[in-house]
């Protein structure tokens, strides 16, 4: 479960060229399977924990960023490759934070699985949050 206690949140990248910080509460978390992210970060799947985009800012540095498809963005340091935020057009007045970029990723442990359709086989874990062939339904 994601620690709601928490109202801030920093991290940056391998070498420390690139930080930020996110004030406020986390809006959600997840492990996403989709291959998009499997080429992105080199990994079976990538965790996120997603922000409002005003919440979010850099502290140090400026990142580099691709246009990975249509309407998405990915940043990374530009010094060291580590994979920071990613942003969609879908997915407006959002930022979403690797979580492995995080200070304290223990803090924002995955909530859902998403686009498990594309799941790499031999890769499970054992743990029992949702899972959804693409995203979960919006609410709201």
């Amino acid at each position: 479960m994601t620690d709601q206690t928490k109202t801030a949140a920093t991290g940056g990248c391998r070498c420390g060229a690139v930080r930020y910080r996110a004030e406020g509460k986390v809006k959600w978390t997840s492990y996403c399977h989709c291959r998009s992210c499997q080429h992105a970060t080199g990994a079976p799947v990538a965790a996120f924990a997603g922000f409002h985009e005003g919440q979010f800012s850099y502290t140090n540095g400026t990142p580099q960023v691709y246009e990975s498809s249509p309407g998405v963005w990915r940043s990374f340091c530009g010094r060291c490759g580590s994979p920071l935020t990613y942003r969609a057009k879908a997915y407006p007045g959002e930022v979403h934070v690797y979580t492995g970029s995080l200070d304290a990723p223990k803090d924002f442990p995955p909530g859902v699985h998403v686009f498990c359709a594309e799941r790499i086989s031999w890769f499970e874990t054992s743990d029992e949050a949702e899972r959804f062939d693409t995203l979960p339904p919006k609410t709201g």
